[in-house]
């Protein structure tokens, strides 16, 4: 079962994708860590082959990432990448835990070890109108795989229903990325430190574009382009009479979200039915769910959905 989770902790109310195991709110970074099962190390390991004359040869270019603890091969890699450890990514998050800047929320493990993660709450949100409260978060992710970059971004999540809208400004300085040439030193941890200091600003920004959304209304018409676009293309291009069960699921959820009744007929309310359904109601497996809405295609429709969405209410 592609991309699902191994192992999880989390902290408050039962995520909305209903997995992993309740430990108090109180843990500092390294006891997430343990509870999250996280406390394993990788290794860097040579590759061998067999040549013509029976004999066993280094391979030089290439290696493998091994996790020590069960000897699960995660990656091939290449002679130049850094392993970085949990520990390392969790101390990380250590140092804003102590300033008392954010507490623990989440963290786990995709994939069979292949994908590591840690929710963060930054203790700053805004309400909206009627009372829909927005918290903002720091997501860290950390893949044990060749290619892939450890990266941070602001998260803001929807109280009422624990919509996620990862990297929901779709700016590139909403993240911060290392490549795994590097290690995550001190001075890597600095830069990581002073990209995160937006987050304030990308909190604000954030509840401007959410305050906008709230305020402009759509109508049916533009409802059903905004769906289509999202999930149908062809009833655009091709003036398609039939909606698919996803644009039908997605105008179904635009009523029966949680929190409907805080921001009804507005853009505001058209986002979150797209993230509602991408996170709570999208896909067969809870498991492979969760990492698709953080970090695969459903992320990426999450995104797109804010920013159309921000193109209706200002054209309007």
């Amino acid at each position: 079962m592609a991309h699902q989770v191994e192992t999880m902790a989390y902290a408050g109310a039962v995520p909305w994708h209903g997995l992993g195991v309740p430990v108090a709110d109180s843990l500092t970074p390294e006891e997430m860590l343990v509870a999250a099962g996280l406390d394993w190390t990788v290794s860097k390991r040579d590759i061998f082959y067999l040549d013509n004359q029976g004999e066993f040869q280094d391979t030089k270019d290439f290696s493998i990432l091994v996790r020590d603890s069960d000897e699960t091969v995660l990656s091939p890699c290449g002679r130049n990448y850094v392993p970085t450890q949990n520990r390392q990514v969790f101390e990380f998050f250590d140092k804003f835990v102590k300033a008392g800047n954010m507490t623990m929320g989440t963290a786990g493990s995709l994939n069979n070890g292949r994908q590591v993660w840690g929710l963060a709450n930054i203790k700053k949100g805004f309400t909206l109108p009627g009372g829909d409260e927005v918290q903002g978060h720091l997501l860290i992710s950390h893949p044990h795989q060749w290619g892939k970059s450890l990266t941070v971004m602001f998260t803001p999540v929807r109280v009422v229903c624990n919509n996620t809208l990862t990297m929901a400004l779709g700016q590139a300085g909403d993240r911060f990325r290392m490549t795994h040439v590097r290690e995550f030193d001190f001075e890597v941890q600095e830069e990581a430190m002073r990209a995160l200091g937006m987050a304030s600003e990308q909190l604000n920004k954030f509840e401007q574009a959410a305050t906008l959304l709230t305020k402009v209304q759509y109508d049916e018409k533009q409802l059903n382009e905004y769906i289509s676009r999202l999930f149908q293309p062809k009833v655009i291009t091709e003036e398609l009479e039939e909606l698919s069960k996803v644009s039908t699921e997605v105008h179904r959820c635009i009523h029966t979200q949680p929190g409907a009744e805080l921001s009804e007929g507005s853009w505001w309310s058209a986002l979150n039915a797209v993230t509602y359904y991408v996170d709570h109601k999208a896909g067969r497996d809870r498991n492979s769910s969760l990492s698709s809405a953080w970090f695969g295609p459903r992320a990426a429709t999450k995104r797109q959905a804010l920013n159309l969405a921000m193109e209706y209410a200002e054209a309007a």
